[in-house]
């Protein structure tokens, strides 16, 4: 199992976005470069070939800067700057502006590529929240509106040059508006709910394929324990028997006999590895409460960490403690938590144990130097540590095995220094796919 891929496989969300955002101003720009082309084609057709009376000048300056916005927006795309929504909707919002002038030297309203709009509209519904989309289809129908009464005729294209004979706006020209206003609203309304859909399943996707990237990452760090677990096992027989014989030369050695206990808490955690493995394949989990569990829990911390020195606390809650149903795995990771805060500084972690009808909260209070900023995203990955001498293995293992079970885990640096880790535990946690089964 290659970790280092499956870390960079990760799916982010807010990579994954602005890789989104990339595309689609790229897409874009590919838009503009072929509107550009055709309008810049046209413009010489009908200036020189077949004269319709245009603004040539007019027009043209409108295009040299619209193409000069082209080119920055290409540019753009290679800034190492996050595109967001707010962004994209401006450049919508720039098309419609330049083309509206087009349209106003152009015919206005009697254009007939007055359809163009649409384009706007589709894109803004594709991939932009309906609000926004909202937004580009009364900024297109307002300009369309005012096409119809401010533009430069272009008698070429005026309906009545065809045959129309209504003063002022006629039937044709309303026609078509009521049309457009009609297919902005749909688009407006149906395709922009279809992209949402789709976005939504997308994320739905993504999040199921971190999950399955997690679940390989456990199982491959479950299977080197285990058999770590069984390798360990003979170097700690060899150790026990070797203190054992010095203990009976040197009754008196107190670093002997803390050396021993040591020893003998390897073997019962290596022992409990192989009880929770069993345990965990079972649903019925023992009933205990919440006194009984954590008392036991902090008794053998305290047995792992003899130079730790701890206060623990229980609120004082007008609830009665509730019986407990963990899975043998939230241990572990209650555990992981607690030897953080000791190795962050051992001379005080403070514990406080509080609870409501629906969740537990502990709260881990320690002395250390706290966290960089920069580090709070990397530390829930595996194999990332700032510890010298960590494996980077014992958050992420929480933080995966708590939220699977509809916990979370939330760290903070304090304003009086040290790091305070609270964790959220819902009473009588079930695995969601255990639920579904």
């Amino acid at each position: 199992m290659n970790f280092a891929k499956l870390a960079i496989m990760r799916n982010d969300a807010a990579f994954q976005a602005d890789l989104a955002s990339r595309q689609n101003l790229f897409r874009l720009g590919l838009i503009r470069a072929v509107v550009l082309a055709g309008q810049a084609l046209a413009l010489v057709y009908f200036s020189f070939y077949k004269p319709i009376e245009l603004p040539s000048s007019e027009i043209a300056l409108v295009l040299a800067i619209y193409a000069s916005v082209t080119i920055a927006t290409a540019n753009r795309g290679r800034v190492n700057i996050p595109i967001g929504n707010n962004e994209f909707f401006i450049h919508l919002l720039v098309d419609i502006f330049f083309f509206s002038i087009l349209l106003y030297f152009s015919g206005g309203a009697s254009n007939p590529f007055i359809s163009y709009y649409l384009i706007s509209i589709s894109i803004a519904a594709i991939a932009l929240p309906r609000l926004y989309t909202s937004v580009i289809t009364i900024v297109a129908l307002s300009c369309y509106s005012l096409l119809l009464k401010y533009h430069i005729p272009v008698s070429a294209i005026a309906p009545n040059h065809m045959g129309h004979s209504m003063a002022g706006n006629n039937l044709h020209i309303w026609g078509m508006w009521a049309n457009f206003a009609i297919s902005a609203t749909i688009i407006t309304y149906f395709v922009s709910r279809m992209a949402s859909e789709l976005r939504s399943q997308q994320q739905k996707i993504s999040e199921h394929r971190e999950q399955q990237l997690q679940d390989e990452q456990l199982l491959a760090i479950g299977t080197l324990a285990a058999g770590t677990a069984h390798e360990l096992g003979t170097p700690l027989n060899t150790m026990k028997l070797l203190v054992d014989e010095m203990l009976l030369q040197q009754d008196e050695n107190s670093d002997l006999r803390l050396l021993s206990q040591q020893i003998a808490q390897c073997k019962t955690t290596l022992k409990e590895l192989q009880t929770t493995a069993n345990e965990s394949t079972s649903d019925a989990y023992s009933a205990q409460s919440l006194f009984g569990y954590f008392d036991q829990l902090f008794e053998r911390w305290q047995l792992m960490r003899p130079e730790l020195k701890a206060t623990i606390n229980y609120a004082d809650s007008s609830i009665p403690a509730p019986d407990l149903r963990f899975h043998p795995t939230i241990a572990q990771s209650i555990l992981n938590l607690l030897n953080n805060a000791a190795d962050a500084n051992p001379n005080l972690v403070e514990v406080l144990i509080d609870w409501t009808e629906a969740e537990i909260r502990i709260q881990i209070k320690d002395q250390g130097e706290g966290f960089d900023q920069a580090d709070m995203d990397d530390l829930s990955k595996p194999f990332y540590s700032n510890k010298t001498e960590g494996l980077g293995l014992g958050l992420f293992l929480s933080q995966s095995t708590v939220t699977r079970f509809g916990g979370s885990i939330n760290l903070q640096n304090c304003e009086d220094g040290g790091t305070l880790t609270t964790i959220n535990l819902p009473i009588n946690l079930i695995a969601e796919n255990e639920v579904t089964k």
